[in-house]
């Protein structure tokens, strides 16, 4: 059930973010459903493996290639997703930064399943 609500919650912040932005395309709330699954499942298989192998670059950095990894792997998503249409990677990286504060919002007001 927590899953579930978590899923539904990105898929509602991945629509609010590709409303709000015109250089990505969002074909439906089933592209949403899709997209947030993909993007989960490489953010958690995917993206350690490149946090960790560009460790030295992160580090001399001060973290702001994360950024880019993210928009990277929002453009890698819009490759596999047909109905997620990102047009480049400054809107891949804008989307990043819009759909965490959306997303954050959204699962505050979510009810707690703990309770």
């Amino acid at each position: 059930m927590y899953f579930l609500l978590n899923w539904l919650i990105a898929s509602l912040s991945i629509g609010i973010a590709a409303y709000l932005l015109p250089g990505i395309s969002l074909s439906g709330f089933f592209a949403a459903l899709v997209t947030a699954l993909i993007l989960g499942l490489i953010n958690a298989f995917i993206k350690p493996v490149l946090i960790i192998l560009t460790l030295p670059l992160n580090i001399l950095t001060l973290g702001l290639l994360t950024f880019v990894i993210n928009a990277l792997l929002i453009m890698l998503t819009g490759v596999l997703i047909p109905g997620f249409i990102v047009q480049g990677f400054w809107w891949a990286l804008l989307f990043s930064l819009i759909l965490s504060p959306i997303n954050w919002a959204l699962s505050a007001i979510s009810p707690d399943p703990k309770m």
